[in-house]
């Protein structure tokens, strides 16, 4: 691309869809893209459709997309003079930004600086309080005993969140109602904390229902200005992991919406942000009030539906940022959103307690039409594996209105045809018929609200992830295919209706196998590091 003349070799550190996206920019700009894959990706999307491919390690993550010196020795091999993280993986990991920089490449993300101050959510409150924003009521250091967090915990007030200090997209939240919530979801988290972000902290917040979680597009610029593209409302969720998005949010006063967006503009500027980042709020929406979550200082999943509204590639723009360019758009007249687009993640999961669903891709059948958008890592034949995320794509479309737009993904997900494994397509016809979301009038309850109605919902206990085993007669047997992650009992042990006895792993989900029934544990069928296949012998209670 003209201008770009640091770097004219891209090599993108991560794989299936965000991988296929950043290619695909780098090549409209006449980049060349180099991938890397681990030996279970060797034949996927992302590594066809690049320039070139580089083997990086086994199929486990921290082995291969997690292993900065494979990364980087990627880079040194192929003769790659920028690296582009995506999103997940090392996109906020600032010891690899600065890694990366000091082997005199470009790195093309936000600074280090701006990642550490943001991957911590304590440090992150603090910073953005001392900006100006509303933050949740919380903890203001990292708790790492159950002990104080209990003491904290009163002084707070149930409910509560449970949250890894570092991280995202989830993973490590638990919401709780009492001290026994407490202290079940604690040690849960703090593992979940520890495994996937390295750092066993945690934090403890005000838990907000109704809540909209809203959040921001912001871009900054090689120059320090910062841009905003308006607002997404991202509220439907399942295990507080995103499933549909859209913009602008529906219902949002004009006075609310201006004061989110300026909010986003001093947090991004506050902490010398530069590239695309998050800016994300919990919103009331009874009062309009709203409070600080955290800022994603990456590429967001769901920035697709910004480009569809702006029509600006805010990849290129991180390109042209890391290359110290303007953008491409005149910053003091940015786009205007336009229209209304909306995404839904397709999962490789069951639409009805979302149990995983790795397998091999039979029928792959992408939808087509005006205003319609998919972003895939995945063709017919390819294999969707235990290891990694199971989002398989992003169904977007644009309307002139929200019906538009509505009716446009309807007609989309109608016509998109996956075999071979599970999926959760089958969920949008459920939530395009909820009267709520169509009236626009939702929050982060709906989902729950729709498969537990008569349950308590929010509060550890009442989770889908919980009991999630088909079991006949004494027998207990895996529904999916899994990682045996932990053995918690031993075989012999007496163990009670509740008790967990193994804990699975499966696309970055912790499935706890749990009795119904009190009796012995007569026979333990797996070990630690065993690969359970759907229908597979897990555990028999006598």
């Amino acid at each position: 691309m003209e201008g770009l003349v640091v770097f004219e070799t891209v090599l993108v550190a991560n794989r299936g869809e965000v991988a296929v996206r950043v290619i695909r920019t780098a090549h409209r700009l006449g980049l060349k893209a180099i991938a890397v894959h681990s030996t279970v990706d060797a034949q996927a999307l992302h590594v066809r459709l690049a320039d070139e491919a580089v083997l990086i390690g086994p199929a486990p993550a921290r082995e291969s997309y997690l292993n900065i010196e494979a990364v980087l020795e990627a880079a040194q091999v192929s003769g790659a003079r920028a690296i582009h993280p995506g999103y997940g993986f090392l996109a906020e990991n600032a010891r690899f930004a600065r890694r990366v920089s000091a082997a005199g490449l470009v790195w093309v993300g936000a600074p280090p600086a701006v990642i550490e101050a943001m991957a911590d959510k304590v440090a992150a409150r603090a910073t953005m309080a001392a900006a100006g924003l509303p933050v949740l009521q919380g903890t203001e250091t990292p708790v790492t005993d159950l002990g104080a967090a209990e003491r904290l915990a009163d002084d707070l007030g149930y409910p509560l969140m449970v949250k890894a200090v570092a991280g995202g997209g989830g993973i490590g939240l638990v919401p709780v109602g009492d001290v026994a919530g407490l202290r079940a979801a604690f040690a849960m988290a703090r593992a979940r904390a520890e495994r996937y972000f390295g750092s066993p902290g945690i934090l403890l917040e005000r838990f907000v229902r109704p809540a909209r979680h809203v959040e921001v597009q912001v871009l900054g610029l090689a120059d320090g200005r910062v841009v905003a593209f308006g607002e997404r409302d991202c509220s439907v969720q399942r295990r507080y992991q995103k499933v549909i998005e859209e913009t602008p949010s529906p219902g949002m006063p004009g006075e609310v919406r201006d004061a989110l967006v300026h909010a986003a503009q001093r947090a991004a500027w506050a902490v010398g942000h530069r590239g695309a980042g998050t800016v994300e709020f919990l919103l009331n929406p009874l009062s309009g009030e709203f409070a600080f979550l955290e800022m994603n200082a990456r590429l967001q999943v769901e920035h697709p539906i910004t480009e569809m509204v702006t029509g600006v590639d805010l990849v290129e723009q991180q390109f042209r940022i890391a290359a110290g360019r303007p953008p491409s758009f005149d910053p003091e007249r940015p786009p205007a959103p336009r229209g209304h687009a909306v995404e839904f993640r397709v999962y490789a999961e069951d639409p009805v307690r979302f149990l995983p669903g790795p397998g091999r891709i039979e029928v792959w059948q992408e939808p087509v039409g005006e205003g319609v958008r998919v972003d895939t890592g995945y063709l017919a034949g390819d294999t969707v594996t235990a290891h990694y995320d199971p989002l398989l794509a992003k169904v977007c479309a644009w309307g002139v209105d929200r019906g538009q737009a509505l009716d446009r993904l309807r007609a989309a997900a109608e016509s998109f045809r996956v075999t071979g494994l599970r999926c959760n397509l089958p969920l949008l016809p459920e939530l395009l018929a909820q009267p709520s979301f169509l009236a626009g009038d939702y929050d982060t309850g709906l989902i729950d609200r729709m498969r537990q109605p008569a349950r308590s919902v929010g509060v550890v206990g009442s989770s889908p992830e919980r009991s999630e085993e088909r079991r006949m007669s004494e027998q207990i047997h895996a529904e999916m295919v899994a990682n045996v992650w932990k053995v918690v009992a031993r075989q012999g042990d007496q163990v009670r209706a509740g008790d967990t006895l193994v804990i699975l792993e499966s696309m970055k989900m912790e499935i706890p196998v749990v009795c119904e029934t009190d009796g012995t544990l007569r026979e333990l069928a797996v070990a630690e590091g065993d690969v359970v296949q759907e229908g597979d012998l897990i555990a028999e209670i006598g």
